[in-house]
């Protein structure tokens, strides 16, 4: 806002009142704008500039010789040196006409350059410090203190000399700091009303501009506090932001206005000023689009890229090329707003007029000002800023209208929605009722159908289990009749020898050579102790088949977990080769010895083992006919050794049993799923899904955990932890 707001303020100031002369300036009262009681002396034609500083240069009949033509308000940068100081003297001859007669008057000046102001080499007036007395360079700053007054005389000439020095600003695009402001106040001719009218005018500027900053902050707080509260609602968070562009734009060019500015407060408020109009303006089509439900283009996306860069530039070229560039860029933003206006016109509704009216009206306070400025070439103060006023507060004010309709629409659509809820409310209460009795009839009907399953379910869980259990005893009964048939054997083959040398000792005994027959009577004695043995190791076999395969007694006794494991890993191993003669594992063991007799249900335990065990070799064996072929498998058993290993050991106050093989694995997605009844991973006909859920309750009833670890292609550990009790 603050180029526009500039470029208005120096088109309504600097509207020149009087025609220049050549060498003499005749000034009349005429001249004075009856605004601001001010004559702009550095717009009059007849200045004579010399670059340097000579305070003789102020005497009335100085030589002029090499003076040349130039005027306070073509200054620039090029006057400046290598250390970028501008230092010169400017002088004209002015001469009052008849009606200055009894008509006191004073000069001001409104720069950032210092000025020792002469009137007929008499020092009148100083505005900063030049430095001609010693004292640092010190730039002016703008106040309203009294002004020098004095009579000029009707009909005489005065040499007006000015010595100004000026410095060039850090920043691009390096002018002088005088340039900033306007030049044309560089040196003007007053009244005594003069000081009045400015403070009259500066506090109604201050007045208008506090009231555009203050209610575009309270709308900006108002927005981001209704957006924080409804998030989901895009538009309000873009809305709030535009608004607070608003406030600090207007806050900011307020603050340039102030008096006792400094040139540094000075630029960082018009930067801020400039950047924050800028930010608003860009955001303004963007807004648009939100608001008409409208997509942005890539071009205009890249266009808008485009302005925004041309507005940035403003702060790094000319007065005069920025100024293009400001316009160019309002103009485009104008255009792109009032296509979105023009091309949803048919389809606007509600509280988008709301946003349609506010940019009109700020388009038409700008018109009608440009019509009052241009085509009448005055405009009252009061006017001028009830003007701006309609063009600053119109589009913000439209944003609180259109946000005010659109929670009216809201509370308005919520009402809707909420009767449709109710009456939709009350005809499912209805149907629900009678839903409920037809639900009422059906969950009878299912009850006695599910009491029924039940029973044929339970009866049928109870077939599987002993199916299980059945399946699990004629794998043992395998491994057991195997591991009998090798006591057998040697109590048969014994038997056989004890006959033959019972023969040798009858012979040798008619042959009457006793000692002889000592020594085979030694050797029946120990065949006989060998035979005990062995029948001993089969009447244990058959023990331990009989007490496996009799119902559990649910007591618990101090038992050997390292002989009950071993007795079942040979027995299951025994087991599967009794069916494939093929097969054949490395059984590696690892048992701790320090682990003793713990208490808990042999035959129970003893189940769980042997179905792990089973499940083991049957895993190793699957990977060996799928790797090799059943024909293969003894000539490449050296690339897979199927292996099942146990191990024992005692942590704490548990014990731990580990059962691990060298299988395929257990693929991850089924892992979960192993211990749940009737899942089983064997083909069908080859397993009831019960085995491993029966090991798991039972390792649960006795207060342990069984846990599987396993990964495709690698094997399965099963780990089982039973508390020492």
């Amino acid at each position: 806002m603050k180029p526009f707001k500039i470029f208005l303020f120096l088109i309504f100031c600097g509207i020149n009142f009087c025609k220049a002369q050549d060498t003499t300036v005749v000034l009349s009262t005429s001249m004075f704008d009856k605004t601001t009681e001010r004559i702009l002396l550095a717009t009059k034609d007849g200045w004579i500039f010399k670059q340097g500083n000579d305070t003789g240069w102020a005497k009335k009949d100085v030589d002029i010789t090499g003076w040349k033509k130039l005027k306070p308000t073509e200054i620039s940068a090029k006057l400046a040196d290598k250390n970028g100081r501008a230092e010169g003297w400017f002088r004209i001859k002015i001469k009052p006409d008849s009606s200055f007669t009894n008509m006191p008057v004073a000069f001001s000046s409104a720069s950032w350059a210092a000025l020792d102001l002469y009137v007929d080499g008499k020092l009148v007036s100083a505005y900063g410090n030049t430095g001609v007395n010693g004292k640092p360079f010190k730039e002016p700053r703008h106040t309203f203190d009294p002004p020098v007054t004095f009579n000029l005389t009707p009909g005489k000439d005065y040499i007006i000399a000015i010595h100004f020095v000026d410095y060039v600003a850090p920043l691009p695009p390096r002018r002088l700091k005088s340039e900033d402001a306007s030049l044309q106040y560089f040196i003007t001719l007053t009244t005594p009303k003069s000081i009045s009218l400015g403070i009259k005018n500066l506090i109604q500027a201050d007045t208008y501009e506090t009231i555009w900053w203050a209610v575009c902050f309270i709308l900006s707080i108002l927005f981001w506090l209704l957006y924080f509260q409804n998030r989901n609602e895009k538009n309000l968070r873009l809305i709030a932001f535009c608004a607070t562009c608003f406030a600090l734009a207007d806050y900011f060019g307020a603050r340039i206005n102030t008096s006792e500015i400094s040139y540094d407060s000075y630029t960082v408020y018009n930067i801020g000023n400039g950047l924050f109009v800028e930010t608003a303006l860009i955001i303004i089509p963007f807004l648009l689009a939100k608001i008409f439900k409208r997509k942005i283009s890539r071009p205009l996306k890249f266009f808008l890229v485009i302005i925004l860069i041309a507005f940035i530039s403003d702060f790094f070229v000319s007065t005069t090329i920025g100024n293009i560039l400001i316009g160019i860029c309002v103009l485009s933003i104008i255009v792109i707003c009032l296509y979105y206006i023009i091309s949803s016109w048919k389809k606007l509704k509600g509280a988008q007029w709301a946003i349609v009216t506010g940019l009109l009206l700020s388009l038409f306070f700008v018109l009608l000002l440009f019509f009052f400025i241009i085509v009448y070439k005055n405009i009252t103060l009061q006017y001028f800023f009830l003007f701006l006023t309609g063009f600053s507060l119109s589009f913000p004010l439209s944003l609180l209208v259109y946000v005010a309709m659109r929670f009216k629409q809201y509370i308005k659509e919520v009402e809707q929605n909420a009767k449709r809820v109710v009456q939709l409310s009350e005809e499912k209460k209805e149907h629900a009722i009678n839903q409920q009795k037809i639900l009422q009839e059906e969950v009878n009907r299912q009850t006695s159908e599910i009491r029924t399953t039940l029973d044929n379910l339970k009866s049928t869980q109870s077939q599987l289990i002993q199916s299980e259990k059945m399946a699990s005893l004629g794998e043992l009964t395998a491994g057991i009749a195997h591991e009998i048939q090798n006591p057998l054997n040697f109590v048969n083959n014994f038997s056989e020898v004890n006959k033959e040398i019972i023969d040798e000792a009858t012979e040798e005994l008619n042959n009457r050579n006793y000692d002889e027959v000592r020594n085979i009577l030694n050797d029946i004695k120990e065949n006989s102790e060998k035979i005990n043995h062995h029948g001993k190791r089969a009447d244990a076999i058959v023990k331990g088949m009989l007490q496996h395969s009799r119902q559990s007694s649910g007591q618990k006794e101090p038992t050997d977990i390292n002989a009950l494991a071993d007795e079942y890993l040979r027995l299951s191993y025994h087991g599967l080769r009794a069916k494939d003669k093929t097969f054949n594992a490395e059984i590696k063991t690892d048992f701790d010895e320090s682990i003793g007799k713990i208490n808990f249900i042999p035959q129970d335990i003893g189940r769980v083992l042997l179905n792990l065990f089973n499940n083991a070799f049957y895993a190793v064996n699957a990977r060996l006919n799928e790797s090799f072929g059943q024909e293969q498998k003894i000539q490449n058993s050296e690339s897979y050794k199927p292996t099942v290993s146990v191990t024992t050991m005692k942590c704490d106050d548990k014990v731990q049993i580990i059962v691990k093989d060298n299988g395929n694995g257990i693929p991850q997605n089924i892992v979960d799923k192993i211990f749940q009844p009737f899942f089983t991973t064997k083909p069908t006909g080859e397993g009831t899904g019960l085995g491993l859920s029966l090991a798991y309750d039972i390792i649960k009833a006795h207060g342990g955990s069984l846990k599987v670890e396993s990964k495709e292609g690698e094997g399965s550990e099963f780990v089982i932890l039973l508390p020492v009790v």
